[in-house]
């Protein structure tokens, strides 16, 4: 597993802004909306996860405030603190999301050659770009996507992943820079990701920055109040 390594110095906030709006593509939420905190959008793929806050600046006191007045099961939040800062400051009946790593990169030209014994394919439809790797057979073997807003020069790489027996044949380095020779295609010159832990080690072999801990807090179904 990938240590936490995390580059010093404060988050760029534009950074952290086109994260979400690529995000919001990738994951067919809605638009996000900007609050004095940062930002709020609705997600609402299944009960577990309703609505996300992404918090660029969180501190104690607004970490407080919002897990003490926000009681809807299926709640997010998303602060570029580490959990030993955020936990002590969370109310009751919250819970810690998976460790995660905000990440970026410049873009440039990179070739991506298809090993023999695999076929990859790309399609794209509403700003949003997917590559799927396949066997000779059809098998899954591993898959990206890529978004990038009308008019952005950032784009956000999301949803990566290899299928467990084609580990370490190369598959997450070709969809990854299959997915940057796309950006680049329309217009983006950097890219931004949400990693876990795993897929840290992969990214930075690849030339990507850890800029930030990406620490989520989850409102658990559990604590809703009774009716």
């Amino acid at each position: 597993m990938a240590t936490a390594r995390v580059d010093a110095g404060p988050v760029d906030p534009e950074l952290v802004r086109a994260w979400v709006e690529g995000w919001v593509i990738s994951r067919l939420a809605s638009p996000p909306e900007r609050t004095l905190y940062g930002f709020v959008f609705d997600v609402g793929t299944q009960p577990r996860q309703v609505t996300r806050h992404v918090l660029p600046e969180a501190n104690e006191a607004l970490v407080r405030e919002l897990t003490s007045t926000i009681t809807a099961p299926g709640t997010w939040l998303k602060t570029l603190l580490p959990r030993e800062v955020v936990g002590p400051w969370m109310a009751p009946g919250w819970d810690f999301d998976d460790p995660g790593f905000l990440m970026s990169t410049p873009l440039a030209p990179v070739s991506a050659p298809v090993p023999d014994g695999y076929r990859m394919r790309t399609w794209t439809r509403g700003g949003l770009t997917r590559a799927l790797v396949v066997t000779t057979d059809g098998t899954f073997a591993a898959r990206g996507q890529v978004a990038v807003p009308p008019g952005a020069d950032t784009a956000v790489v999301d949803q990566i992943e290899t299928a467990t027996d084609q580990r370490r044949k190369g598959l997450g380095s070709l969809v990854m820079r299959t997915l940057a020779h796309e950006a680049l295609a329309v217009g983006a010159r950097s890219a931004v990701l949400g990693a876990t832990p795993e897929g840290q080690a992969l990214y930075e072999s690849l030339g990507w920055r850890t800029d930030a801990p990406l620490t989520g807090l989850i409102r658990n179904p559990s604590a809703a109040p009774k009716v």
